[in-house]
């Protein structure tokens, strides 16, 4: 790929036009929807009306929620939109996954991908993300992740809704003789005016024959009796029971169990294994070798888990040094110079920022670097695989279950048609079960074990030292102020490409997939007003694999700019809130403004405090909604004590509030174990890090009490599972400072300092 010197918004209105004008040959194809995937799926007395909508006779109704449920709780908000529009409650559906179809397409996570700000509205923007859009629904990727389940859901899951029940009232007129103006449904029946009513499940058979409508007409949010209101979750019965609904519960006739080894130096190859000694392991049928497009290994096939991972331990394989500098001191030195050399690209930005920070008196610098960083869900990496008569079947917890598909079939060399997916629940995914290579393993070893289905297990130690980790970054601020407030900024940042990496992993053909703005996510896309403000970013290449970690970008920057952002306040001897909000005046910065405003309101900011005692605010603006939190830190006893911490979030619609609250307090967990203890280090060209004894996350002791508030003034609406993460880092960090005066710019804090966790 060339250099990119400048990431320019002309440049992207030629993008967006030249997309628009090619997909202009296919309009009619884009218009035209995919085929519905559940009539081959029906069980005898189920019909179904459109890809979400299935009734029995019995008045069984199934909607079908092709998100992946990772703890989330997105299966009930996705199903909420269907059952408020088909006038059914919550207590009378089932909501299941269902197959892997193009029918499922998520077009929002190629739409908000566009390399411009949530709030920028201009016909630039716009023509960009309807070009991705379309692009999108060409690519059919059904893919949970970037928060964009409900947004990308929101229109077509109620409009699934209405169309069945508008089927079912015309089958009940028919039925009747009578208008079916004259007629309404509730809880999952049509109500004649003299009192008689059908259920759906007596009206099913006829109203599955009838053509479905044309257009449709949604309720309005102030008729809605499910959506707006807190729903128990639907998937909780069995989670607390302990049903079989995870990938690794998986059981079927003669299966056998499997693990892998691979390299512990990505991209090296095995000099050597002893493959007798494995073998020798009681209860080890096979050994396997696999080269993927993510990496080479060994499977180790056997009678039971244990007895794999016993002969994993037995194959004792050597294996090829390292491509990239072998410890995290060299792999520093590494970023370090490329954030000195010529950027790769920039993005946003306004006015002079060099020529500015050259002319100021007034300046201030800082360096700051985050770690790359594991996912380490609770559920090991896990899949299982079944290939016979040349066909793929697949049993696994996936955020992306046609990616999973499409790479175990090129592997094989079979068509993607011929694989077919069980997505089961996931035990925690944040970004990690977006990748294929757990499906990929286990196909590559299904196909070697006679037709038999196999089970392939990831040992923690695997799965911590063989993911697609957040990517380490370096970052270089310069910043210059007048009138004792923010003049220029120039950020350069220096972090691997994560569509780069991924890509090389499940579509290779595609090469580096361009100029990546996760590099520069949750800074150059702010709502803050700048004079002069410059984003650049510097790309490090190595072999180290780097993917989608929980708010991606937003996480890295987030840190270094509202970190950053902070150093300025007090050098301009300004409150850091105050400061924030005179630089927020552009009308559409309101919902940042008003986030911020109401945070402090809820933490006393501006209270006086005990000495030792601080308050550090933050604001980041990521996946469309506009999150304000507030920490706070007792440093008294001479270690950090987290006290307590606020969030704001404003997503513009709250669907499901109780739901929305969980998740900006779990993102904010996620982010805050982060920030105090997690980090992946290497030495010898390997991940130094195993298990939980050494990559640890924050456990329920050291849990501070989280009190979140929400708020809908966010003109369009944004996503939940993220969020919360990017402020919290820099919050604690602005915490740190004002309680005790010592400025922290390297995560994690708890190598700084130390922490009082309970």
């Amino acid at each position: 790929m060339g250099r990119i010197a400048k990431y320019t918004r002309r440049g992207f209105l030629g993008l967006g036009i030249a997309a628009a004008g090619g997909l202009a040959v296919g309009y009619y194809y884009y218009q035209k929807p995919y085929p519905n995937p559940l009539p081959d799926t029906l069980e005898d007395g189920e019909f179904t009306f459109n890809p979400y909508v299935i009734i029995g006779l019995d008045n069984r109704i199934t909607i079908i929620t092709p998100r992946a449920e990772m703890g989330q709780g997105n299966h009930t908000t996705l199903a909420a939109l269907v059952a408020e529009e088909l006038e059914v409650d919550m207590d009378q559906i089932t909501a299941e996954h269902g197959p892997a179809a193009p029918a499922y397409y998520n077009s929002a996570m190629m739409r908000d991908g566009a390399p411009f700000a949530f709030f920028e509205d201009g016909l630039v923007a716009e023509t960009v993300r309807g070009a991705m859009g379309v692009v999108g629904k060409f690519l059919a990727l059904q893919v949970t992740g970037g928060s964009t389940a409900m947004v990308d859901a929101y229109d077509k899951m109620r409009e699934a809704g209405a169309a069945a029940r508008m089927v079912l009232l015309e089958a009940a007129a028919a039925r009747w003789g009578v208008p079916v103006e004259n007629l309404k449904a509730a809880r999952g029946a049509v109500l004649h005016p003299n009192g008689e009513q059908l259920s759906y499940g007596a009206l099913v058979a006829e109203a599955a024959l009838l053509k479905p409508p044309g257009s449709v007409v949604l309720k309005d949010p102030s008729e809605w009796r499910i959506l707006g209101k807190s729903q128990q979750r639907v998937e909780l019965l069995e989670k607390v029971t302990g049903a079989p609904i995870y990938g690794i519960d998986v059981e079927l006739p003669d299966m056998l169990h499997a693990t892998v080894s691979m390299a512990p130096r990505f991209g090296a190859k095995a000099l050597s294994a002893d493959t007798a000694a494995a073998l020798a392991t009681p209860g080890v049928l096979n050994v396997v070798e696999f080269v993927t497009n993510t990496e080479v290994g060994f499977g180790i096939v056997a009678s039971n888990t244990w007895a794999a991972f016993e002969g994993a331990r037995a194959l004792n394989p050597t294996w090829e040094a390292a491509s990239y500098p072998g410890d995290t001191a060299g792999l520093t030195a590494l970023f370090d110079t490329t954030l000195a050399g010529e950027e790769t690209f920039t993005m946003g930005g306004e006015g002079d920022a060099p020529g500015a920070l050259d002319a100021a008196s007034d300046r201030i610098e800082a360096r700051y670097s985050v770690p790359f960083l594991a996912h380490t869900t609770m559920e090991p990496m896990n899949a299982t695989a079944q290939f016979r008569d040349g066909k793929l079947k697949l049993w696994l917890g996936t955020q992306a279950p046609g990616l999973a598909a499409s790479a175990s079939a090129a592997l094989l060399g079979i068509e993607a048609a011929d694989v077919e997916v069980e997505t089961l629940r996931l035990g925690g995914g944040f970004g990690r079960r977006v990748e294929a290579d757990a499906a990929v393993y286990a196909a590559a070893i299904a196909a070697q074990t006679g037709g038999k289905p196999v089970k392939v297990t990831w040992s923690r130690e695997t799965d911590i030292q063989h993911d697609a980790y957040r990517p380490m970054a370096v970052a270089q601020m310069r910043g210059a102020l007048k009138d004792g407030l923010p003049e220029a900024l120039d950020m350069r940042v220096a972090a691997a490409s994560i569509n780069k990496s991924f890509l090389g992993r499940v579509f290779p053909s595609l090469g580096g997939g361009g100029a990546d703005r996760s590099i520069l996510d949750g800074g150059f896309d702010q709502p803050f007003s700048w004079p002069h403000a410059r984003f650049a970013a510097h790309q490090v290449d190595t072999a180290i694999p780097v993917g989608f970690w929980r708010s991606v970008g937003n996480s890295v920057n987030g840190f270094f700019y509202e970190s950053f952002l902070d150093e300025l306040a007090h050098a301009g001897g300004i409150d850091p809130l105050e400061m924030r909000l005179k630089m927020m005046q552009d009308p559409r910065h309101a919902p940042a403004r008003e986030a911020l405003k109401a945070v402090a309101r809820m933490a006393g900011w501006g209270a006086a405090l005990p000495e030792g005692v601080g308050q550090g605010i933050s604001h980041v603006l990521s996946f469309g909604t506009w999150v304000a939190e507030v920490v706070q830190v007792d440093m008294r006893s001479g270690k950090v004590k987290i006290d307590k911490i606020w969030a704001v979030a404003d997503p513009g619609l709250v669907l499901d509030p109780a739901n929305l609250k969980d998740q900006v307090s779990s993102a904010i967990i996620y982010g805050l174990s982060a920030a105090i203890g997690q980090e992946i280090t290497f030495a010898d060209g390997r991940v130094m890090q195993e298990n939980f004894y050494d990559y640890d996350a924050l456990r329920m002791a050291g849990c501070p009490e989280i009190e979140v508030a929400l708020l809908e003034n966010s003109p369009r609406m944004g996503g939940g599972g993220e969020p919360g993460t990017p402020p919290v880092a820099a919050a604690l960090g602005n915490a740190i400072f004002a309680a005790s005066g010592q400025r922290l710019r390297d995560l994690p804090f708890g190598n700084s300092v130390e922490f009082d966790l309970g």
